[in-house]
């Protein structure tokens, strides 16, 4: 039999800050205390993480559909947290995430399935982080870790706070 769907088993999204491009550490000071909250997270990250091959993972959501009907089968997550990336910036290695039970419409769900899922997430992430960079511009990641390479060279191994 062929599905007509065109939903995916496992969907997920997420918006993606290279820490890299942070150029700040305090929060405008109009800020909401959510805003606030998320901002320390960011500079937390960056003071345990550094910014180089790392990156914020946020508004993120991974839902897996375990049955043909998205409207019975059901289990999403919310999460948010970093991932790194190999030295060439070229495949996702790992990732540390804050992953929560966001809905569900599974009525035999136990809850050690919902553990496994969760901890499901990760895997799925760095597999769809992955799917990202090869649909990305792979050659001016090559250009700015060339130009990383020159400017390290050039201040004779030290750059600064821009790590």
């Amino acid at each position: 039999m062929q599905s007509t769907s065109n939903h995916r088993p496992v969907d997920i999204q997420f918006d993606c800050l290279p820490l890299r491009s942070v150029t700040r550490l305090d929060p405008p000071l109009d800020a909401s205390p959510a805003l606030v909250a998320k901002w320390n997270r960011i500079k937390s990250a960056i003071q345990i993480h550094g910014t180089h091959n790392n990156y914020f993972l946020h508004n993120a959501h991974c839902r897996f559909y375990v049955t043909n009907n998205p409207n019975a089968g059901l289990i999403a997550f919310k999460f948010e947290g970093l991932l790194f990336t190999d030295t060439t910036d070229s495949k996702a290695i790992r990732c540390v995430l804050v992953v929560e039970l966001d809905q569900e419409n599974v009525p035999w769900l136990e809850q050690h399935v919902v553990n496994w899922f969760k901890e499901t997430v990760s895997n799925a992430v760095i597999e769809e982080f992955n799917r990202f960079i090869q649909a990305g511009d792979s050659e001016r990641t090559k250009q700015r870790l060339e130009q990383l390479d020159k400017t390290l060279a050039e201040s004779g191994g030290y750059l600064g706070m821009g790590l």
